[in-house]
């Protein structure tokens, strides 16, 4: 009979546990999200200044000349 009274018990702290943690998280997530958005209040993104586009051809032509530039710079050294 003491054992089912132990098993009984143990089962009891086991759920009020979860349920502590699990009460703990939610109010952890309402924080994390209150942060957020006060956080996003009083310092917005900056928006991006937009750049010109350029030709595909012309920006892998400059790539790969700075790619070359730079392997013989070093292998000068």
């Amino acid at each position: 009979m003491e054992e089912v009274n132990l098993i009984g018990e143990s089962v009891k702290f086991m759920i009020l546990g979860m349920t502590v943690v699990f009460a703990f998280l939610l109010i952890l997530v309402q924080i994390v999200k209150l942060q957020a958005k006060i956080i996003a209040k009083y310092f917005p993104d900056e928006t991006p200044v937009a750049t010109p586009t350029t030709s595909s051809q012309s920006d892998e032509s400059q790539r790969i000349a700075a790619i070359i530039a730079a392997v013989t710079e070093f292998r000068k050294k």
